[in-house]
């Protein structure tokens, strides 16, 4: 997987993707990551990226050429067509589904908006896929793109040292994780439940099907809609709920 990202900070994004799980997947070339600056495609001496919006308004707009620039200085590079992500509150929200999806691409291109957004003939020229991570509004789109990468990279395999640990995580069959411990077997008084000290893989297996559907059922109902699961495991939640209406 090759990444691109199209930003005013790429000190920001380089520093907070060459550590931790997907440092490592940088270091052995598992995936690729390249900041592109797009200052450095402005034909302004001064470095200069934004300009006043056209019918007024507060703030100022990133121009479309540095951008447009800053991306073909990528695409002409590539034997392939890569994938525009724009990092907008106007795009798709972004869900472990479009993770995986994202996954199967050969190379992605983010784009970074900062000030009051972006030139929309550039977006209409390059984009192919506007996302969100969430109804809210950050000074830019580094962030956004850090946290896709994040959970794109973890769909890659090699990425992560255990190839399971993905399909265990939240949302990865529709569902919330179960709750997980470590030792001490006791702590400020809190014992693990004695099931995860049995030995017994299939009633542990059970155990945490059980404590998934309970969590997703208490904490994200809206997820159940659309999971893989049975009628059986349905009319569980549906007992459960009925005994914990305090929920």
């Amino acid at each position: 997987m090759e990444y691109y990202v199209l930003t005013l900070f790429p000190d920001m994004v380089r520093d907070g993707l060459h550590t931790s799980i997907i440092g490592r997947a940088i270091e052995d070339g598992i995936i690729s990551l390249e900041t592109v600056n797009i200052r450095d495609y402005t034909l302004s001496k001064h470095g200069k990226t934004d300009d006043y919006p056209y019918g007024g308004g507060a703030g100022m707009v990133m121009q479309a050429q540095p951008v447009y620039d800053a991306y073909r200085s990528v695409a002409d590079r590539l034997s392939y067509a890569p994938r525009v992500v724009c990092l907008t509150p106007q795009g798709r929200v972004f869900d472990q589904a479009m993770a995986r999806e994202l996954a199967l691409s050969r190379g992605i291109v983010f784009l970074c908006g900062h000030y009051e957004g972006i030139d929309e003939r550039v977006i209409d020229e390059i984009v192919t896929d506007s996302v969100s991570i969430g109804d809210f509004v950050l000074t830019g789109g580094e962030l956004p793109a850090m946290c896709v990468i994040d959970a794109v990279s973890r769909m890659i395999p090699g990425v992560l040292h255990n190839d399971e640990s993905a399909e265990d995580d939240s949302f990865g069959g529709g569902l919330l994780e179960f709750p997980q411990y470590s030792r001490p077997e006791v702590w400020n008084g809190r014992a693990v439940p004695p099931i995860l000290l049995s030995g017994d893989h299939a009633k542990v297996d059970a155990w945490r099907r059980e404590q998934s559907l309970i969590r997703t059922a208490e904490r994200r109902p809206d997820l159940l809609e659309t999971a893989a699961i049975s009628p059986k495991e349905r009319e569980f939640i549906r007992n459960y709920l009925a005994n914990h209406k305090d929920i």
